[in-house]
């Protein structure tokens, strides 16, 4: 595969590495002669790292290291951008699974690897998973995550510029976002972590950690191909003490401290036709002209949700359905008051691009954030054609749902209780189908991964909550319990990070390249990274 940044990755490394493993002395001379984007990697930042705090010169040479190159470092990214990774369609995952093979076997890593992991458990064909081990000759090992699939477009008019294509942007108080699906989900912090990586390596010649490296693409399909990777390879993961996250900063410039928390959730479809009804077109879609005369399986569809979901749409009608879901306790309530405090709800509004919340108190709001959901993700069937007519009577309906839950319910008991919900409400012929569970995961703080992480933070002045005030926080659904719990492989879970980066699953999704404020950019995520894997490998 054509890989531009490859070349000139390995071209760069060659021209500044030492004799015999070295550190580098220089960076100036590996910088190409081409166009340069101007990249600022302080963008306009009030804050910097502290370097009084910093006790290895070399990783103040990896600062520097970054702040040169960080022109490059955009382009990969953009680049990264440019090869879309669309799960549910399948475009361009085979192409991307090699990009990611190639990311590792560039760093130098001596095994990296395209897994088929075949059918899984759902019948779906799992996508290819990624697997990379990069022995540096080191006594620690960390293993890291991620995820390159992204979600599709599916408002391309409302994009500003176009998705693939990785443009930037001035976007108030930043001079500079990249706009592009995958941007902050998840390709951005990602690269980041990838790019504190070289920069290590070009400096010191090698890595003060060895790695384990996994690679779905599947997060975005309830990751059921990861599943079946990790059950079926738990060998793969052995000697890894811990697993490194990455991570963010909001708005006001706080970070956290995570501990591989993740809610449940739960994804599935409900399907109505004429042939499981019984009445209606059982065969294939009719002339809506015969509604006069014939049922419709949409109109029964909307009748069967109503049913199961409250009129707002905010509570589930389902016996049972909160039954098992632990209460917040008082300590959450008391976090969130404090949280409270600094939410200007009008403004959290404006930068998620909704018009206000269920809410307008902030904390509810924070509860609302942390609780259930029953979630339509989706619905279609008979004409889907925007604009112009058509006279259609569809013989199916189905609907998607994402069902968000808390300790200690279940994906599996909540679909069982939906469906006998739907029996006893006259609807026994509605398929429920199970597309996949992602379990949740309460973490605990184990080791000198958080350590070494809330250090960093420390380092690049970054305010966050002290882990003791967010051991019972709850983070967004990620296959964490792959890696804890009753699972095979089990190992403590933390990610800090800096940087900034929106609009998830939306339109202009973007990431944060030159920072404002308390916001740090691309070189500031990356300084972040590197920053931690040295403070815990004991070398900080």
């Amino acid at each position: 595969m054509k890989r531009t940044c490859v070349c000139l990755f390995a071209a760069a490394l060659a021209a500044c590495a030492g004799p015999a493993g070295q550190p580098a002395v220089s960076a100036e001379s590996t910088v190409p002669d081409r166009p340069r984007l101007g990249i600022r990697p302080n963008g306009d930042t009030e804050i910097q790292p502290d370097l009084t705090l910093v006790k290895n010169d070399e990783l103040k040479q990896i600062y520097a290291y970054i702040d040169e190159h960080i022109d490059e470092h955009v382009e990969d990214l953009q680049q990264w951008i440019q090869q879309p990774s669309i799960s549910n369609s399948g475009e361009g995952i085979p192409e991307s699974a090699e990009m990611v093979k190639g990311f590792f076997e560039e760093l130098g890593c001596q095994e990296s690897r395209v897994y088929d992991v075949g059918t899984t458990e759902y019948g779906t064909q799992g996508n290819p998973v990624v697997y990379a081990k990069c022995d540096e000759g080191q006594p620690r090992t960390l293993l890291m995550y991620w995820m390159y699939d992204t979600m599709p477009v599916t408002q391309p008019d409302v994009w500003i510029a176009p998705p693939f294509e990785g443009r930037l942007v001035e976007q108030a108080p930043f001079k500079k976002v990249l706009i592009g699906r995958g941007a902050t989900n998840s390709k951005g912090p990602q690269m980041t972590q990838l790019q504190a990586l070289r920069a290590i390596k070009a400096v010191a010649g090698k890595l003060p950690v060895n790695l384990i490296v996994i690679a779905e693409g599947d997060e975005e399909r309830m990751s059921i191909g990861l599943r079946q990777f990790v059950r079926t390879h738990p060998e793969l993961f052995q000697g890894a003490e811990a697993l490194w996250q990455d991570g963010g900063q909001s708005y006001s410039g706080r970070g956290s401290l995570s501990v591989g928390d993740s809610e449940g959730c739960v994804y599935i479809e409900l399907t109505t036709s004429g042939t499981a009804w019984g009445r209606g077109p059982t065969v294939s879609d009719i002339h809506g002209g015969n509604k006069r005369s014939v049922d419709s399986p949409a109109w029964r569809h909307m009748k069967m949700l109503s049913s199961i979901i409250s009129e707002d749409g905010n509570t589930a009608k389902v016996d049972g359905f909160y039954d098992d879901a632990i209460e917040p306790t008082k300590a959450q309530w008391d976090a969130w008051e404090r949280q409270a405090a600094g939410i200007d709800m009008a403004e959290a509004a404006k930068n998620l691009g909704v018009a206000r919340f269920i809410s307008e108190d902030p904390v509810n709001y924070l509860r609302d954030r942390n609780w259930i959901s029953f979630n339509m993700d989706g619905i279609w069937g008979g004409n889907m054609y925007a604009g112009g007519a058509g006279a259609i009577l569809p013989n199916k309906i189905t609907s998607k749902h994402n069902i968000r839950y808390v300790p200690n319910m279940t994906g599996p008991d909540l679909v069982e209780k939906i469906r006998k919900q739907l029996v006893k409400n006259g609807y026994p012929d509605v398929e429920v189908k199970l597309i996949g569970d992602v379990p949740w995961r309460k973490g605990t703080f184990q080791g000198d991964l958080p350590k070494a992480q809330a250090r960093a933070l420390d380092i690049m002045q970054i305010p966050y909550d002290r882990p003791k005030e967010i051991e019972y926080m709850t983070a967004p659904y990620w296959p964490a319990y792959l890696f804890g719990g009753t699972e095979a492989v089990q190992m403590p879970i933390s990610g800090a990070g800096a940087g900034l980066g929106g609009n998830a699953h939306a339109a202009n999704e973007f990431y944060v390249i030159e920072g404002a404020g308390k916001v740090y950019g691309m070189a500031g995520a990356e300084k972040m990274q590197a920053t931690a894997l040295y403070n815990f490998a004991g070398k900080n």
